[in-house]
């Protein structure tokens, strides 16, 4: 009989377990704080349960983790862990230092279907979407997990395209049973899949990234396939009636790339369409990825771009490149990893 995850459930879901089996309820939340508080390897060193139920426990569940494959270190401090999970897949995970700041960057799938040109997990096609227990287990088995402040699903895969279990763990981590962490350090980035994402800010409280990459809908499309979906422009006009002046943050991210959407044009687009909306754009340089005709924007025209926009009142940032020396782009490693061929 293949055993149970517990890691990765929440309180209610660890409540039908105790109750299955007649423990008292309060072993629930018990569970949850040796699983998700201090962070148990095994059922044994859940003191405070009683033996008789540790031994069901262990005849029954595991903890649920999974051990990283590989791990890659730059020079700049930057961390990239590739996990192996069932079925083969591979995904990988970022760990990001920056001072006091210590932020990982998780996957929410192996692969991806929204086939954005720029981005090597698209290369790899849809594998599956990762459950709560792979997409927690990547926070939990890493070697910095004990300094983690920051959070973003950022990784392979588009997070609103697993959008269920993605606001699962989201809840996991804040709850007052587990991580307790404030939803102000977690961060999803999407590419506007809009009744997804109007889900995701109903139900919580955490920071939203859209990754835009070109104002202009026609362009947009050439390299991004959801703007026949769903264009920017609704995304943003959705985006208009929520409140990301106290709560949260909205930001947009916007690789730069030679030629194509880097040019004064672009940037007064960006102005006109993010008018009277509280955010901010992040400028980020281009990882070069194999087979792909595009070039990243040299750092002059990146700082034009920055000045003009901010000039105009919108707070921009340009994002600082790491990893650059372990292939940190996503989908990099896990792809190398599978010996595919990158058409």
């Amino acid at each position: 009989m293949t055993k149970i995850y517990l890691l990765g459930l929440n309180l209610a879901e660890l409540t039908e377990i105790v109750t299955s089996h007649n423990f008292p309820k309060y072993t629930a939340l018990q569970l949850a704080q040796w699983l998700y508080q201090k962070r148990v390897t095994n059922f044994e060193q859940m003191l405070n349960i009683s033996k008789k139920v540790r031994q069901v426990l262990s005849e029954n569940y595991e903890i649920g983790y999974h051990k990283y494959l590989q791990v890659q270190t730059s020079t700049d401090g930057t961390k990239k862990y590739l996990f192996e999970y069932p079925n083969n897949k591979y995904i990988e995970t970022a760990y990001i230092p920056d001072e006091q700041r210590h932020t990982v960057c998780v996957s929410t799938q192996a692969g991806c279907r929204m086939g954005c040109l720029f981005c090597m997990t698209a290369k790899q096609g849809f594998k599956d979407n990762l459950n709560s227990n792979e997409i927690l287990n990547q926070l939990y088995n890493i070697d910095e997990s004990s300094k983690i402040t920051n959070i973003v699903y950022m990784g392979m895969g588009e997070p609103f395209d697993n959008t269920a279990e993605v606001i699962k763990t989201i809840n996991i981590l804040t709850s007052e049973y587990a991580n307790q962490m404030s939803p102000k350090r977690i961060t999803v980035s999407t590419i506007g899949i809009i009744p997804k994402m109007e889900e995701f800010l109903t139900q919580t409280q955490a920071h939203i990234a859209v990754s835009m990459h070109n104002p202009f809908s026609e362009e947009r499309r050439s390299i991004m396939p959801i703007e026949n979906k769903y264009k920017i422009e609704d995304v943003v006009q959705v985006l208009k009636k929520y409140d990301f002046e106290k709560q949260r943050r909205l930001s947009f991210e916007y690789i730069m790339f030679k030629d194509f959407n880097d040019s004064p044009r672009h940037a007064n687009a960006l102005v006109k369409l993010l008018s009277g909306l509280s955010c901010r754009i992040n400028l980020i340089r281009f990882h070069k990825i194999p087979n792909v005709q595009l070039d990243g924007s040299d750092t002059q025209t990146i700082l034009n771009f920055q000045k003009k926009l901010n000039d105009k009142g919108i707070i921009t940032t340009i994002r600082t490149s790491r990893g650059e020396d372990i292939q940190a782009a996503c989908g990099l490693l896990s792809t190398y990893r599978e010996n595919r061929v990158i058409n």
